[in-house]
């Protein structure tokens, strides 16, 4: 947006020789300032019309004047490019320029405003608003910390564009700094050092030296990430006189390692705090032993505090003392050969002196010797103690013990006669001149006979599951130690083992039918020889194996009848305990019983109706296993007589109904029908009667009653079948009949009456469902 600031009227009128009016424009970063020319008509005081026509007049200047930001031009960013002079890489110390071009294309030619913003690391580093296209950022000394990404923006009127990224590597450090604390230090002190590097820029690697003359510098750095100074202690040792220091930098750029010169030498005096001390030792450093020998040591210092002097060997200080000089006396012995050092000490500051000392022997040690080392209680030891080549010393002869050794005699030699408890190391001691001298320990072990040794099962009984391992344990009660158990299977060694009181032995090829016995003997070094113990016979157990279960009668059983039941094992060592029982909602245990056979058979007297269920058994012997046998069902049923005569007093009862019912039915009948059937039966019967006494009797046409009986039966049959479902309402017919036969050529004359009953019996579908004859002889009939 244009804005136009135009000079107000008092200013205008206070200005009576300025022929032009200044506007002043702006529009972004672009300004402007444009000069107008107007007429050279000043108002006249006092005049209204006057005034009025500056007004106009001035109006007329801010058409025209407002009218110029028309007139500007268009332009565009075409690149924005950064450039290094002299070049991406610059030596430390050296000028560089970091130059910004920016190309342009414009519609006119106009004046253009730029802002160049020059950035390194993302941060600004330099700013400027020019008319040109260009703008440098001088450097005059690069140093280290200006290396970087350097990138530039150029801005116009609203409008940005910036270049890419370009490195810029300042190659070299500049030369650091050291300093030293003190210019002159005492032994034992310490040197502080600071080594700085100016104008670089962390993180910083720095490297001190400590130069001494003659030998490689010993050299410690310090990582620094914040800061470009860096501070390192060197301490002072023994010998170190004029000391050299320096130090130099490192730092990491474009993934490889720059280094610095190195720094000014600092030199750093030291001075002796003590000089280093004498070690003497009088009369001499070679001398015998027995004769006493004593050491000196001393130094001079330049002040007493703190110091100290120390007489060690072997890492072993003998004597210390806080003074100049230190005194040391002993005996000699052939231990005391060897180095002897002299330590002072004050402060971190000290020295040391050695002296080598030869002790020579004044006599060889003693030697021990004993007439037996193994021997049988009871009998006699010799000891006999002896110097070689050398007889005027005082012997004594001790038994070592852990609370101190035991004298037992002061002499050369010592008999005694010994026991179990003389076994122990002996030594002998010889004393020349104040010198005392030990023997090596000679070991004497006294030998008490073994016991016979007694052999057994470890678990307690002489028995082992066929399957399972057998321990066996070998203790003789009495005899010293160590004794050498033999264990035999059979006649055949399987182990030998070397223990104080017992052995084991361990057997895990058992076999079934192995009839082999077992035994040990024990022995030691007695003279005595070997024990053996008596023959240990084992009972190889058989696990049960296959339980069944059998049933008689098998299945169903009738109540009140026995059943007998049948437990039996396929294999298993006996005895084995039998137990049987019934499963319903729990296990009842019924009988149980050991027995020395493979089988046991158990009788139930009287099954009841609740004896019903699931019957198993289990068998178990020593091996301690159960074997559970294939469970069997059993069904306790009613039993055949009281089936029967529950069916007897069922059919009885049945009976004696249907009875009374016929009784009372034809009771009924024969009031109503009683003469009509008591002449029809009179007439049938009449009729037979003399039919069959009219026929002549002959032996093929015999009839009996029975006969009779069925030609009458087919007779009423086939009347009955004609009448069809007429029957069905018929009433039951009784007919008694009469018969007398007569057979002179086959039997005796014989009287009899044979009484014929016909029975007919209505149906609902008029049918004749039953018909039945009934014939009784009668012994009176002729």
């Amino acid at each position: 947006m244009l804005h136009t600031v135009v000079l107000s009227w008092q200013e205008a009128l206070s200005s009576e020789s300025a022929p032009f009016k200044i506007v002043s424009l702006s529009a972004g970063s672009l300004s402007k300032a444009v000069l107008c020319h107007s007429k050279d008509e000043r108002p006249r005081n006092g005049g209204k019309r006057e005034k009025n026509e500056m007004y106009l007049a001035l109006l007329v200047i801010f058409l025209q004047c407002s009218g110029l930001y028309t007139q500007e031009g268009v332009f565009t960013f075409n690149t924005v490019e950064i450039k290094v002079q002299p070049s991406v890489k610059v030596k430390n110390g050296a000028p560089m320029s970091i130059v910004c071009r920016a190309d342009i294309s414009k519609s006119t030619d106009f004046q253009l405003k730029h802002n160049f913003t020059i950035f390194k690391d993302g941060k600004v580093v330099f700013m400027t608003v020019t008319d040109k296209e260009d703008a440098k950022y001088g450097i005059p000394v690069a140093r280290s910390s200006d290396t970087g990404e350097y990138k530039c923006t150029v801005e116009a009127r609203g409008k940005t564009k910036s270049s890419n990224s370009l490195h810029v590597w300042v190659k070299g450090m500049t030369k650091p700094i050291l300093t030293a604390e003190k210019e002159e230090v005492l032994e034992g002190e310490v040197v502080k050092l600071r080594c700085e590097l100016p104008e670089e820029v962390p993180p910083l690697y720095f490297f001190f030296r400590k130069i001494k003359t003659n030998s490689t510098p010993k050299e410690k750095s310090v990582f620094e990430p914040h800061r470009n100074f860096s501070e390192m202690e060197f301490s002072v040792e023994e010998a170190d006189n004029i000391l050299q220091f320096d130090c130099f930098g490192r730092r990491f750029v474009q993934r490889e390692f720059e280094e610095s010169e190195h720094s000014n030498t600092t030199l750093v005096t030291v001075r002796e705090p003590f000089i280093k001390p004498t070690l003497n030792a009088k009369p001499s450093s070679n001398i015998t032993e027995g004769d006493r020998i004593q050491f000196e040591c001393s130094t001079v210092v330049a002040r007493m505090r703190d110091i100290e002097i120390l007489l060690q060997k072997n890492k072993t200080i003998l004597k210390s003392v806080q003074d100049e000089v230190l005194k040391y006396s002993t005996v000699a012995t052939l231990e005391d050969s060897g180095e002897y050092l002299c330590k002072v000490e004050q402060g971190r500051a000290s020295k040391m002196t050695k002296l080598n000392v030869v002790v020579s022997e004044l006599f060889p040690k003693p030697t021990l010797a004993a007439s037996m080392s193994n021997l049988d209680e009871n009998k006699e030891l010799t000891l006999s103690c002896s110097i070689s080549g050398f007889r005027k010393a005082n012997f004594s002869i001790l038994r070592k013990n852990s609370n101190g050794d035991i004298l037992l005699k002061n002499s050369r030699n010592l008999t005694m006669r010994v026991n179990v408890n003389d076994t122990g190391s002996y030594t002998c001691k010889a004393e020349v001149k104040g010198i005392v001298k030990e023997s090596k320990p000679v070991r004497i072990n006294v030998y008490a006979p073994v016991s016979k040794p007694t052999l057994s099962v470890v678990s307690g009984l002489p028995e082992v599951v066929l399957g399972k391992p057998l321990w066996l344990i070998c203790r003789s009660a009495m005899g010293t130690p160590p004794i050498i158990f033999t264990f035999y299977k059979g006649n055949e060694v399987k182990k030998r083992v070397t223990n104080d009181t017992y052995a084991m032995f361990l057997d895990e090829n058992i076999r079934q039918n192995d009839k082999r016995g077992y035994k040990c003997d024990a022995r030691n070094n007695h003279s005595s020889g070997m024990k053996t113990s008596n023959i240990l016979n084992i009972t190889v157990i058989v696990p049960i194996r296959d339980a069944s279960l059998g049933s008689i009668p098998y299945g169903e059983v009738e109540d009140g009848s026995e059943t007998a039941f049948l437990c039996s094992v396929k294999e298993g060592s006996w005895p084995i305990h039998f137990r049987l029982f019934r499963k319903t909602d729990r296990e009842v245990l019924l009988f149980e019983q050991i027995e020395n056979a493979d089988r046991v058979m158990w009788h139930k007297k009287a099954m009841k109706k609740q004896d019903t269920g699931t019957y198993f058994c289990m068998a178990s012997n020593r091996a301690n296993v159960d074997v559970k046998s294939h469970p069997i069902t059993i069904s306790v049923i009613l039993a055949t007589w009281k089936k029967g005569v529950i069916a007897a007093f069922a059919l009885i009862l049945i009976v004696g109904a249907v009875t009374l019912a016929l009784y009372w039915f034809l009771r009924k009948k024969k009031k109503a029908k009683g003469p009509s059937l008591e002449m029809s039966g009179s007439a049938l019967a009449t009729n037979l009667t003399s039919e069959k006494l009219t026929r002549q009797p002959n032996d093929g046409d015999y009839y009996s009653g029975s006969g009779y009986i069925e030609d009458n039966e087919n007779h009423v049959k086939s009347a009955d079948e004609s009448k069809g479902p007429d029957l069905e309402s018929e009433e039951v017919e009784y007919t008694e009949v009469e018969v007398s036969t007569l057979d002179p050529h086959r039997a005796p004359v014989q009287k009899g009456t044979e009484t014929v009953y016909s029975e007919i019996r209505k149906a609902n579908n008029d049918s004749v469902e039953n018909r039945h004859s009934r014939i009784q002889g009668h012994p009176d009939a002729t």
